[in-house]
């Protein structure tokens, strides 16, 4: 019976728990969607933007803005997208390229 029990930290959720995230692509990134700009995926609990990322095929480069639950996880503005942040069961995550007149073509936010 021991042998069945992993070796896990207490709260650990990783491994065969689902959480489902709600995936929103925008501007030049709907095309890894397939035809599907809004779709729900199931990930492994544990699972991160940057994994959303991989599993939509996307080059980190082509990714300008990251919204989760319309929140910017990146720290300031210029900063590469915040890959590492946790998602969490029924986060909606919104993923957008370039928009001409944004930060990423030199333009200041207004």
């Amino acid at each position: 019976m021991q042998d069945l029990v992993q070796d896990r930290s207490v709260g650990d959720n990783s491994g065969a728990i689902q959480i489902r995230v709600e995936v929103r692509l925008f501007n030049s990134l709907v095309p890894h969607g397939h035809g599907r700009p809004v779709q729900t995926v199931p990930l492994p609990a544990g699972s991160t933007v940057g994994d959303v990322i991989r599993r939509f095929g996307i080059p980190p480069r082509d990714v300008y803005l990251v919204l989760i639950n319309g929140r910017d996880p990146t720290p300031t503005l210029g900063d590469m997208v915040n890959q590492e942040r946790t998602l969490e069961d029924g986060d909606v995550v919104a993923l957008s390229g370039p928009v001409p007149f944004s930060w990423g073509y030199g333009a200041p936010v207004v």
